[in-house]
């Protein structure tokens, strides 16, 4: 008889609940007519919470290759919500970072997520909403201080600190 595993367990459960907050957020934001494709609403929200961020920080964020990023920044370029720019630390990347046009765009985006978070947390507990939102930051900080190239003890700012942070920190939001 083959060995049974849960499909309960933390990072089980993280995964698919990811996945479907993703298919969610994508089929909303593409029924909401932002003029945009889900991917590019969804890489716009990434830059806006990050930026200025290296392309190929912002890539391994969202879980995509470089070359799909690419694409969809010169498509968000084009429109004028991004622009790319030299890191001054190192002229060979490229740092993204969102326009003022962006603004109305991201208000829409962010009123859909609004929205789509208060439908899925409807009739929970705000108090244990708040305290799983603080645990999954505690497990973030704790998987970042684990990647290899961050050193011990030295994991990125505190749950208050800005959404807009290093390149680290901006990897694991």
């Amino acid at each position: 008889m083959p060995a049974r595993y849960s499909p309960d367990t933390i990072g089980f459960l993280i995964a698919d609940t990811a996945r479907l907050l993703r298919a969610e957020f994508d089929r909303r934001t593409d029924a909401a007519g932002l003029g945009l494709t889900p991917a590019e609403a969804r890489t716009l929200s990434h830059v806006a919470r990050v930026g200025p961020v290296r392309q190929a920080a912002l890539a391994e964020r969202m879980g995509i290759e470089a070359m799909t990023l690419s694409a969809c920044l010169d498509r968000l370029e084009a429109q004028g919500y991004v622009q790319r720019e030299a890191d001054p630390s190192d002229r060979r990347a490229k740092l993204v970072d969102t326009t003022e046009a962006a603004g109305p765009a991201l208000d829409q985006i962010f009123a859909v997520s609004a929205v789509m978070r208060a439908d899925m947390t409807e009739g929970l507990d705000a108090g244990k909403v708040e305290e799983l939102r603080q645990m999954l930051i505690a497990i973030r900080r704790r998987l970042v201080a684990m990647r290899p190239d961050c050193a011990k003890g030295s994991a990125p700012g505190s749950a208050q600190g800005s959404p807009r942070g290093n390149v680290q920190e901006s990897i694991a939001q």
